[in-house]
């Protein structure tokens, strides 16, 4: 096995430093935000304790700040060859025989290694987290936070079942969309004629039926009728539920695949799964694209001057990355080009033209 030296070590963990204190920075100032919004919502709906409002926040921050890895990359490793060459480091490393792609490979191991362990470690555990997050507001608050409530009308939901077609419409959705609350059913029969009206505070689905609690059962010509537990017939299974309501949010990376696989067996389009499926697995390649584009605005000596012009460049050209990747990803969502495509063609590009500049500064 090759041997790690120490000076490989030390870049290392200048990276991991840098790329760390961004994300704590970031991190900070989210858990402000939404701590705020959240004193808000408390005192708009109801006193809550301080602290279970902040263990709500803490446990929607992951599902936040993961979105964030790649900028972290970039502005910490912005800032890890800032320092080097500040204190004459990569002076000396370039004097000793060092290439540019010597001292930027301990740096692009750091950025593998924490884009791995976004995608396979810490997904899964801010779905969960988020999922978590979603029952203690419901329980705080006596409502849903409404992660996947679609305007102020809600979700809306068509589905089909064995007594004929009807239509659902939820306040607010959370577990993926299995349980809806304040939900009103308009049911029609086999024939297309509406049936009845069905109003009650939460649903869950079942195998084959949603479970309505507290019915209000209004029919033509007869008077509403109270049931403490009432039953829906659906064809629609918990993978199709979270199709129909387009949410990805609490579906981790080790899930993706057979909801994936389900979801196209029943005939429904899998575009918003697949799409994050391939951001998750580009991740990585992501965070290494990141490491190259800041070594472009980093490396020249601070006696040269001009630093502050090339930080700003760096930044420019780092946004205007995540733009035309946000550009690339809609364009695939909306079917004008293949998913993978639509998001494997931004980073490899980042890479290609991020290198392209690196070999121009080191070899002219």
């Amino acid at each position: 096995m090759p041997r790690i030296s120490t000076l490989s070590i030390y870049i290392g963990m200048r990276f991991l430093t840098a790329i760390f204190a961004v994300f704590a920075l970031c991190t900070v100032l989210i858990f402000m935000i939404d701590f705020v919004e959240m004193l808000r919502q408390a005192g708009k709906y109801g006193s809550v304790p301080a602290y279970i409002l902040a263990w709500i926040t803490m446990l929607r921050l992951p599902a936040y700040t993961e979105i964030l890895l790649p900028f972290a990359v970039l502005v910490g490793s912005i800032a890890a060859l800032l320092m080097l060459a500040r204190k004459s480091e990569l002076a000396i490393m370039r004097a000793g025989g060092m290439s540019v792609w010597q001292f930027l490979k301990p740096g692009a191991a750091v950025a593998l290694m924490l884009g791995v362990m976004s995608s396979t470690l810490f997904n899964p555990l801010a779905a969960a987290a988020r999922d978590k997050s979603e029952k203690l507001f419901s329980e705080a608050f006596g409502r849903e936070s409404s992660v996947l409530g679609r305007g102020n009308s809600g979700t809306w939901l068509r589905q089909d079942g064995a007594d004929g077609q009807s239509i659902l419409n939820a306040a607010s959705a959370r577990r993926r969309g299995t349980e809806l609350t304040t939900v009103t059913a308009f049911v029609y029969d086999r024939k297309g004629d509406f049936s009845e009206r069905v109003d009650a505070k939460q649903a869950t689905l079942d195998d084959g039926f949603w479970v309505l609690k507290n019915a209000l059962v209004s029919r033509v010509g007869r008077e509403p009728e109270n049931f403490g537990t009432y039953l829906l017939p659906t064809y629609l299974t918990p993978e199709r539920v979270v199709d129909a309501l387009g949410t990805v949010i609490s579906v981790s990376f080790w899930e993706l695949p057979d909801l994936i696989y389900v979801t196209e067996r029943a005939g429904l389009s899998a575009k918003h799964l697949r799409m994050q499926y391939e951001l998750l697995l580009t991740r990585p390649l992501l965070c290494i694209a990141m490491v190259f584009l800041a070594a472009t605005v980093s490396l020249r000596s601070f006696r040269s001057g001009g630093i502050q012009t090339m930080v700003v460049t760096g930044m420019i050209g780092g946004f205007g990355f995540f733009l035309f990747a946000e550009i690339s990803r809609q364009v695939g969502t909306a079917g004008l080009a293949p998913i993978w495509a639509a998001v494997w063609v931004p980073v490899l590009l980042a890479i290609l033209v991020s290198v392209t500049v690196l070999l121009h500064q080191e070899d002219g």
